[in-house]
């Protein structure tokens, strides 16, 4: 990505900065946090009027991260062709649309299929939305990402204190979909014209690739980094709210509390977190992330009562908020892929871990109970800190 140009869209003779671009760029990661986080707060709603059982639950959550993984491949290609604010443009709505159908389910098959759509479309945006950080990093010339994903965080904190509004309200999911999907047009509306525009000439970046190649070595080992860290993320967004409910036996207006208090804190070290690696690097950083995610999963597993598991959810918040923008600004700086490909490529290893995260727990509930399932994530935070110790990537940052 050598050629960018900030405020694609910016009319003659009117002024734009690279500050009011970063802003731009940080207020669509909002944008799509806040979307995603509005699903994630009426999980459990949705679940009851299913009358759907654990393992049933599961195994429709698994239609989300199957659409955000089968898009993969075409989602790299799409944003190395035509750039990503063009594909944005196209995206961002179908992701709204996709969660607008959610709210309107009545059966279990259509929950899954609104759910692949909703991962569909989220893919695009995530690649996308990712390669336009990678583009404002470039521009800053310093680490910037953790704090565009810390917006990512921020709105799902946001989404989940409207939702525990609209829940008390007693609104439905739909209507609740729809405020949010008004406020996303609004935001997307004003700052689209600010986002970066990078060269999208596909044959000047990417060279011949056959359709099967053995992938890049550096590439996969950030991706199953990544892997360990969605997949306790997974557990984290899809059963936080049912583990409240059901392990916790917290009161119905605070069966929220769990997930809400995970984006708290995921948030806030997002916005720190350029900040640590400027000071003990991104090895040590990570490591330390990988610890903190096990302790607050067997925390919340060995104590399963209100206030334990509320600080054991904020731990693993904070354990697991620098680790994805880590990995994808390492992926956006390989010297030989697109951002673009790059991204996509790494996100297809560690959305295997959304992939197979809740569905697995879903299943481990089934079988045994959910505070089982959780303690299985739990050892994912062991394999982050023993991974980031062998990835040639983080030895010299």
């Amino acid at each position: 990505m050598k050629d960018i140009v900030i405020g694609s869209d910016i009319k003659p003779g009117q002024k734009t900065s690279k500050k009011r671009a970063r802003m731009a760029v940080s207020l669509v990661y909002f944008s799509m946090g806040l979307a995603f986080a509005s699903w994630a707060s009426r999980i459990p709603d949705i679940k009851s009027a299913l009358h759907l059982s654990d393992g049933v639950f599961g195994s429709i959550l698994f239609a989300l991260p199957v659409g955000q993984f089968l898009m993969m491949p075409l989602s790299g290609k799409l944003v190395t062709r035509f750039g990503s604010h063009v594909v944005l443009k196209i995206a961002l709505p179908a992701y709204t649309f996709a969660l607008a159908s959610i709210g309107l389910v009545q059966t279990g098959w259509q929950l899954a299929l609104a759910l692949f759509l909703f991962g569909v479309a989220g893919n695009v945006c995530n690649i996308s939305v990712n390669t336009q950080g990678i583009a404002a990093e470039r521009i800053y010339g310093r680490p910037i990402m953790a704090s565009f994903h810390g917006g990512w965080s921020l709105a799902g904190f946001t989404g989940a204190l409207i939702g525990l509004l609209l829940i008390n309200l007693k609104v439905v999911p739909f209507w609740h979909f729809v405020v949010i999907i008004a406020m996303v047009w609004l935001i997307i509306r004003v700052n689209y014209p600010y986002l970066i525009r990078s060269d999208a000439d596909p044959k000047k970046h990417e060279p011949r690739r056959k359709f099967f190649m053995k992938p890049d070595s550096i590439l996969l080992q950030l991706g199953v980094i990544g892997f360990f860290s969605m997949a306790s993320e997974g557990a984290m967004f899809d059963w936080s709210g049912v583990y409240f409910k059901d392990v916790v036996k917290a009161p119905e207006s605070l069966v929220i509390l769990g997930y809400t208090s995970f984006m708290i804190m995921m948030a806030s070290g997002r916005f720190v977190a350029d900040y640590m690696i400027s000071k003990i690097g991104r090895k040590l950083l990570m490591q330390i992330c990988g610890v903190m995610i096990s302790g607050g999963l067997f925390t919340a597993v060995i104590f399963p009562y209100l206030i334990p598991s509320t600080l054991a959810f904020m731990l693993v918040g904070l354990g697991v908020s620098s680790i994805v923008p880590t990995v994808y600004s390492a992926a956006g700086k390989h010297e030989k892929i697109p951002p673009g490909i790059a991204l996509a490529t790494v996100s297809s290893v560690s959305f295997l871990g959304f992939l197979m995260g809740p569905p697995l727990i879903g299943f481990i509930a089934e079988a045994f109970s959910l505070r089982y399932s959780y303690a299985v994530i739990g050892i994912f935070g062991l394999g982050i800190t023993f991974m980031v110790a062998r990835v040639k990537a983080f030895q010299h940052r």
